[in-house]
C-alpha cells in the first residue's frame, strides 16, 4: 500500500467509523448471530493472492457488522461502561499509525515521558499525593497480577532470587473479599499461592468486606504459623459497586506489614468527582491501586493506571536488563519495561492524553455527574413499583434489580429473572447483564454509556417492564 492509497483508505474508515458512529443508536445493542455464522462466511484458508483493499472494507458491513453487540450504544447497560471516546479513538490510531515501541526510554523517549506526565495528571484529577507513582497496563487483571508478585516478594525478602516459594517453609496468604472481581482469583492463583491459600472475607448487608473479620482471619493464620502476604480491597466491586471500607481494611494491613491492593478498575474514574471520595478514604495508606482509564472515564481500551507508593521494589521485582537494552540513559531516566510485565509497550499514553486535553476535566465530571443522576433516576422508579425491589445500595451507577411476581421464589424466580433479562437483550432494544447476590440470580443496569440520556434510562426501565410483568 502507497503513501496514497494509505491516505485514501484512511479518509474512508474514518468516514466509516464517524457515519457508525452517527447511527448506532438505530441499530439492535445485541449481536443477533447464531455460534459459528460468522466463521462459516469465511473462507477456510487464506487468499494467495492479494485482495483489493476496498473489498476488504466492506467486509466491515457484510461480516463484522452483524456479528457485533454496540457497547457504544446509548441503551447498552451490560458489563460495565467501556467508553470510547473519539478523541482515544484518534489517539489509538495515532499511536498504531507510528508504530513504536517503548523498550526502553531511548527507544523512544515521548512513550516515556508523555505517559509520565499523563499519570501525575490523573493522580492530581483523583486526588492522590505526591507519593504515588504510575504507569499505564493492559488490564486490571494484570495489575492486580504485578501487585500479587510483587506482595509475595516483600513478603518472602524477594525469594525469587532464590529458590522462590518453593523453597518458603511456610505458606503464604492472600485475603479477598467474596465479592471480588475473578481477576484477582486468577491473578492470585498465576501469582503461585494456590487456592488453597486464598481467604475469602465474609461481607455486610451492604456487600463491603468487613475489615473485624479480615483482622481475626489473619490471626487465626499466624497462629497457625502461615504468613499473610497481601489484601485485596475493592471500590465499587463487579456485581454491585459495593465500596470496602479502605480506611480500615489499610489499618489491619498495616498492623500486621502486609501488603494492601485497592482494586478500583472501575469506581476509580468517579475520584475525578471530590464528591465521590469518601468511597477510597484511607487510600493513602494502600501499597498500589488500578483504576481503568477504558472503562467510565473514556479511554479507549487497554488502558489500566496502576499506581504503587513504592516504585523501587516495583523496580526490583519486574526490573530486565538485556545488554542490547542498555544505552547511555540509564540510570537517569525511567524504563517502563521495569515497570510490569511485558517488554515491549506501544504508546497508549496518546489516547488518554488527547481525551484529557479534549474534554477537560470539567467535561469528564459533568458526564460522571450525569450518570450517577440517571442511576439514581432508575432505582427511584423501581422502588415506587410494586414487585420490583432495588437489592444494593446504588453509589455510582450501576442498579441491582430484581421483579418478584406474587407467589413466585426460588428457582422459579431465578428461571423468570434470566428469562425476561434474555428477552430484552434478544429484542434488540437494550442490553443488561444477570449476575447473582446472595446465591439469587438478578439483573444489573449499568448506566454510563457516553451517549446515554435520561431519555435511554426511561427506555430501558419501560423494556423491562413489558418482559418481566408479561
Amino acid at each position: 500500500m502507497t503513501p496514497e492509497e494509505f491516505r485514501a483508505y484512511g479518509h474512508q474508515l474514518i468516514d466509516w467509523l464517524a457515519d457508525y458512529r452517527a447511527t448506532v443508536a438505530d441499530r439492535p445493542v445485541m449481536a443477533k448471530t447464531e455460534p459459528g455464522e460468522i466463521g462459516a462466511s469465511l473462507p477456510s484458508a487464506p487468499p494467495i493472492d492479494p485482495e483489493p483493499f476496498g473489498d476488504v472494507l466492506k467486509d466491515l458491513d457484510r461480516v463484522v457488522m452483524p456479528g457485533l453487540s454496540h457497547w457504544q450504544h446509548p441503551r447498552f447497560f451490560g458489563y460495565f461502561p467501556a467508553n470510547s471516546l473519539e478523541a482515544g479513538v484518534l489517539g489509538d490510531i495515532a499511536s498504531t499509525g507510528l508504530g513504536v515501541l517503548g523498550l526502553a526510554w531511548q527507544s523512544s523517549p515521548a512513550i516515556t515521558e508523555v505517559e509520565d506526565v499523563v499519570l501525575g495528571w490523573m493522580r492530581q484529577m483523583v486526588g492522590l499525593s505526591e507519593a504515588w507513582s504510575g504507569v499505564i497496563q493492559d488490564t486490571a487483571s494484570t495489575s492486580t497480577l504485578v501487585a500479587l508478585i510483587t506482595a509475595r516478594e516483600r513478603a518472602t525478602n524477594y525469594g525469587l532470587s532464590r529458590g522462590g516459594l518453593q523453597a518458603e517453609q511456610q505458606p503464604l496468604v492472600v485475603y479477598v473479599s467474596a465479592q471480588s472481581h475473578s481477576s484477582v482469583d486468577k491473578a492470585a492463583l498465576l501469582a503461585g499461592f494456590g487456592r488453597e491459600n486464598v481467604r475469602l472475607v465474609p461481607c455486610d448487608e451492604k456487600y463491603a468486606m468487613r475489615p473485624e473479620l479480615l483482622d481475626a482471619m489473619i490471626q487465626e493464620d499466624v497462629a497457625k504459623g502461615w504468613v499473610p502476604c497481601a489484601v485485596v480491597a475493592t471500590t465499587g466491586t463487579t456485581a454491585t459497586t459495593a465500596i470496602d471500607p479502605v480506611a480500615a481494611i489499610a489499618e489491619v494491613a498495616r498492623r500486621h506489614a502486609i501488603w494492601l491492593h485497592v482494586d478500583a478498575a472501575m469506581a476509580g474514574s468517579a475520584m475525578i468527582l471530590p464528591e465521590c471520595r469518601w468511597m477510597w478514604a484511607g487510600i493513602e495508606g494502600a501499597d498500589s491501586l488500578v483504576i481503568n482509564a477504558h472503562k467510565w472515564l473514556g479511554a479507549p481500551f487497554d488502558c489500566s493506571l496502576y499506581y504503587v507508593r513504592d516504585p523501587e521494589h516495583l523496580v526490583r521485582v519486574m526490573s530486565t536488563n538485556p545488554s542490547f537494552l542498555q544505552t547511555s540513559a540509564d540510570g537517569r531516566v525511567k524504563n517502563l519495561r521495569d515497570w510490569g510485565i511485558p517488554l515491549g509497550r506501544r504508546f497508549r499514553a496518546l489516547k488518554l492524553w488527547f481525551v484529557i486535553r479534549e474534554q477537560g476535566v470539567s467535561g469528564l465530571q459533568a458526564r460522571l455527574r450525569r450518570d450517577m443522576a440517571n442511576a439514581k433516576m432508575l432505582a427511584g422508579m423501581v422502588e415506587a413499583t410494586e414487585g420490583w425491589h432495588v437489592l444494593a445500595p446504588v453509589v455510582l451507577q450501576t442498579v441491582c434489580v430484581r421483579y418478584e411476581a406474587k407467589g413466585m421464589s426460588g428457582a422459579e424466580l431465578d428461571a423468570h429473572t434470566k428469562g425476561w433479562a434474555e428477552a430484552v437483550n434478544r429484542s434488540g432494544e437494550a442490553y443488561v447483564t444477570p449476575a447473582t447476590i446472595d446465591g439469587r440470580w438478578m439483573v444489573r443496569v449499568s448506566v454510563g454509556s457516553v451517549t446515554t440520556e435520561a431519555e435511554d434510562v426511561r427506555a430501558v426501565w419501560a423494556v423491562m417492564r413489558r418482559f418481566a410483568e408479561a
